[in-house]
């Protein structure tokens, strides 16, 4: 896989060679060769994400979700509905790494008071709080099975799992998120939502199992890494899927998928095994409460 796969040091190191694992059958399957390695999903990304992290649950807390799978697919897009009320959400849904110098983006404190303090709030806020975001999340969540608030609880677990297919997206984690630095306006829609609509019945379905994740910011913060050395080779194939065509037609989306679909296939998986891997780490941190039947 790129390089940015070897880079999760200390965190769950055994997700990292299954996804290498995965995304060569993902490459396999397409003819591909690994190559060198938004906003947000579209909707449907979002509810593949949810219904498909309910599939790498343990038994012990799989029947609470199971029994509530279609809620966590009907709320998985609420969060980009909340932008239209709250001018801050937004915010929430990227992390602009490519601001941060070069990558892997040393210079970035991956504590918010040590990121504050060194590049202060503004900049901060202005250029994302992504993986920031999700370690909230991920505490409400565990706040919400230690009160045994099961409703609050679900919708927790929604929104989360929005926000962490967030970080595995890309786009989320460049300031070319839409391709307007590189005269590709439009990039965003393409393939977060477009590319998607079109091919996702053909998706193979293959999280890994869901983990314990021992410190929730630190490991969005290697998510967002990770998607981030996808952005080149999205860009480039963007590019080059429209040479000799005059639009945007189904020539280019054929093209495009050929390129990237594996990519997508196996950013959707990894998004999936990670929601799995919040839920079930909210869980264990609650102190494994016994969850309701439904």
């Amino acid at each position: 896989m790129n390089a940015l796969a070897l880079a999760r040091t200390g965190t769950n190191e055994k997700v990292l060679g299954c996804r290498v694992l995965r995304f060569l059958i993902f490459a396999a399957s397409f003819g591909l060769a690994a190559g060198p390695a938004a906003n947000a999903w579209g909707p449907t990304a979002h509810r593949l994400t949810n219904r498909w992290a309910v599939e790498t649950l343990p038994s012990e807390i799989r029947p609470f979700f199971e029994s509530n799978r279609q809620f966590l697919i009907d709320h998985a897009n609420d969060a980009d509905a909340w932008m239209a009320k709250d001018p801050f959400e937004r915010k929430r849904h990227y992390i602009y790494l490519d601001k941060y110098g070069v990558f892997p983006y040393l210079t970035l404190p991956h504590s918010f008071q040590r990121a504050i303090e060194q590049y202060g709030k503004s900049r901060i806020n202005r250029d994302g709080l992504l993986p920031w975001q999700i370690g909230d999340y991920s505490l409400r969540l565990t706040n919400a099975f230690k009160a045994k608030n099961w409703e609050e609880a679900k919708l927790d677990a929604a929104v989360l799992g929005h926000y962490v297919a967030d970080a595995n997206d890309p786009l989320h984690t460049t300031q070319n998120y839409d391709g307007q630095l590189t005269g590709q306006t439009g990039l965003a829609a393409r393939f977060e939502i477009r590319l998607i609509d079109r091919f996702s019945n053909f998706f193979i379905q293959a999280p890994q199992d869901a983990v314990k994740i021992d410190d929730p910011t630190e490991f969005a913060f290697q998510i967002t890494l990770e998607a981030h050395t996808w952005v080149d080779h999205i860009v480039l194939e963007d590019r080059r899927s429209l040479v000799g065509l005059q639009s945007f037609n189904d020539d280019y989306f054929n093209r495009f998928y050929s390129q990237v679909g594996s990519t997508v296939m196996q950013q959707i998986n990894a998004a999936a095994h990670d929601v799995g891997s919040y839920w079930y780490t909210a869980w264990l941190n609650a102190g494994r409460p016994l969850l309701p039947a439904r």
